[in-house]
């Protein structure tokens, strides 16, 4: 299977970040040809267009940007209405890294790197807009949504088990369900002047079987 560095002319590689990009166009060997920086915004996206059109050694090219669904997500808007193809470039590994160090011009660099490895049948393009796009964010609202929801009410009913009468009287049975009385330990009476209900006092209090069964069984000595 061909790769794709040799069905392009050259690749420009994108390292994105929240308020500007660091670009980088080479040749199908690897080669750098230019670099620029671009501002985060529609102005940056047209200068970044101009530039490529200035620098481009032939019509064939292919944009390999990094986060198209980040920080990077207004650029591949861009540049995919100029009629460019955009190949998604995830973050290059420590082992990619290694020996090379960190900056933004190497990570526009491994971008380019990264694109003209690939095989031409397994080219990972970003996520469409529109329809699909949609419901992707509505159905992940929706979970978000139902798993707060469960732990919100989980966390009421553990609030609520530790409660008295009044305290459940006022819930629906959904949220707060009926428990034995055995369960409900604050549901006993208290004490007078104590904190403790009597039952745990007299629990506290009260022999256990096993040194019940001891006195019951030992002789009286002479």
């Amino acid at each position: 299977m061909p790769l794709l560095a040799d069905l392009v002319d050259a690749v420009v590689g994108v390292d994105t970040h929240r308020d500007s990009h660091e670009v980088e166009i080479a040749l199908p060997t690897g080669t750098p040809i230019a670099t620029c920086s671009i501002s985060n915004d529609s102005s940056g996206y047209a200068e970044l267009l101009a530039w490529i059109g200035d620098h481009a050694p032939g019509p064939r090219l292919v944009v390999s940007i990094e986060g198209t669904r980040s920080y990077g997500l207004g650029l591949t808007r861009a540049v995919t209405a100029a009629g460019l193809p955009v190949v998604e470039c995830e973050q290059p590994n420590r082992k990619a890294r290694r020996g090379r160090g960190k900056s933004d011009p190497i990570d526009a660099h491994l971008a380019v790197l990264a694109a003209l490895r690939l095989e031409t049948d397994r080219i990972p393009t970003p996520r469409a807009d529109g329809d699909r796009e949609a419901l992707r964010i509505l159905l992940g609202t929706r979970q978000e949504l139902t798993t707060t929801g469960t732990a919100q009410t989980n966390r009421l009913r553990a609030l609520l088990l530790g409660g008295d009468d009044t305290d459940r009287r006022g819930w629906p049975a959904a949220a707060c369900p009926a428990t034995p009385a055995a369960s409900r330990p604050c549901a006993m009476p208290r004490s007078a002047g104590s904190p403790w209900p009597c039952a745990t006092v007299a629990a506290h209090s009260r022999p256990t079987g096993r040194s019940s069964r001891r006195s019951s069984t030992r002789s009286p000595r002479a």
